[in-house]
């Protein structure tokens, strides 16, 4: 397993998913996005390229396997919205939020781990 890739591949997609959370809900903290859905639309290329990069690199740190970058991108994603969630529009991560936070991890480290 190439490690820097991993690491690379994994920041990349959490980078990507917080864009993500600000493009669609940033319309619920700030007047101006809600105001201008196509400038926020258009984040969408440069989103793009970062989860390319992001599959490339963590296929590549996994030998060609495909399914752990999209277990490990949903796990970044579940991270990421609960907690611009929480921090942005105060919802509360509650017990059944915890519990599926704690599951992403266990698929993130699943899919380190297990060979």
């Amino acid at each position: 397993m190439n490690i820097q890739k991993l690491i690379s591949g994994t920041l990349m997609f959490l980078l990507g998913q917080i864009a993500v959370w600000y493009q669609t809900n940033g319309q619920f903290i700030s007047e101006w996005i809600k105001s201008h859905p196509f400038i926020m639309a258009l984040g969408g290329i440069p989103i793009s390229y970062i989860y390319i990069y992001a599959t490339r690199d963590l296929v590549t740190a996994f030998d060609g396997e495909l399914w752990p970058q999209r277990l490990i991108g949903f796990a970044m994603g579940m991270i990421a919205f609960s907690f611009l969630t929480w921090f942005h529009l105060n919802q509360a991560i509650t017990m059944k939020t915890a519990v599926t936070l704690a599951l992403a991890t266990a698929i993130v480290v699943i899919q380190i781990v297990w060979k």
